[in-house]
């Protein structure tokens, strides 16, 4: 199948100055994040990629022309350093579609203006640039084509380290809950879509907060409740923490490095018809 990632976002809280990297290419270990989520889904067979581009698309562009297979593979190096022979290879069986879907379009938007691209599959993946997990993705996949739905997303745990505080009408504190221990879910990504999910989208439109709650409200949206590991890398806080994982060897968004079956399974549940479907109850 193949797979649209959004890769155009400004990622402001990750910048540090005018001219950073865009947060898709920002480094985990020697490789990009995005090159981890492309391996991710590389791993179970979705090889053909489209990148929806708008900021630094340059330095996404640039990156794959020059891309050094060396540096993420054994290799043997001969007659005087002049030959290379690689002992494995990461992007072979890649095939990436790179375009530039503006600077300040919706995601929803992004994914109309690639639609051409993916016409030709009834089924397809769509993922942000900046999101991992370990999520088993065929099962997801099995699990969606017995549906007649249009999408399905990733509902996982937030990750905040934030407290709701709970308040009555004369300001009287009532309680503190962390977000992470309360009974709702966040929008993951990691979504699966039929070609119907064009009919819920309109120009300029939001993928999640427009095309997700049309198709939800009509009973035609799913999410797949998961529990295993899920990770976004949205700030300078969280990118650090994965990369501390990546030099600990312990990378579970790393698959392709795992032993076959040794995921847990996902739970899938369906979207009920409220007006945030990026929050699962």
């Amino acid at each position: 199948m193949k797979v649209v990632l959004f890769c155009g976002g400004l990622g402001m809280r990750m910048r540090s100055g005018p001219e950073s990297l865009p947060k898709p290419m920002v480094p985990i270990g020697s490789r990009p994040v995005l090159w981890h989520i492309m391996k991710y889904y590389a791993h179970f067979g979705h090889t053909e990629f489209i990148l929806c581009l708008g900021h630094g698309a340059t330095a996404v562009k640039d990156y794959f022309l020059n891309y050094q297979e060396t540096h993420s593979n054994d290799f043997v190096l001969s007659k005087g350093c002049s030959e290379v022979e690689l002992l494995s290879t990461d992007v072979s069986e890649w095939r990436i579609t790179f375009v530039d879907t503006g600077i300040d379009t919706a995601i929803g938007e992004r994914l109309r203006r690639v639609r051409a691209f993916v016409e030709d599959d009834d089924v397809f993946l769509a993922n942000y640039g900046d999101v991992l997990t370990d999520a088993p993705m065929n099962q997801i996949v099995d699990d969606f084509l017995a549906t007649d739905d249009v999408g399905s997303l990733l509902a996982v745990d937030p990750q905040d380290s934030f407290h709701v505080v709970r308040i009555d009408a004369d300001g009287h504190l009532r309680g503190i809950e962390p977000v992470a221990e309360m009974e709702m879910r966040i929008n993951g990504g990691y979504f699966v879509l039929r070609q119907g999910i064009f009919d819920y989208l309109e120009e300029g439109d939001d993928l999640v907060m427009d095309g997700c709650v049309r198709a939800a409200r009509d009973g035609r949206f799913r999410a797949v409740r998961y529990d295993g590991f899920w990770a976004p890398m949205d700030t300078l806080k969280e990118r650090t923490q994965l990369e501390q994982l990546y030099l600990s060897g312990r990378r579970p968004w790393a698959v392709w490095e795992h032993e076959a079956g040794s995921l847990p399974a996902p739970r899938p549940v369906v979207l009920p018809d409220v007006g945030l479907p990026a929050v699962v109850p």
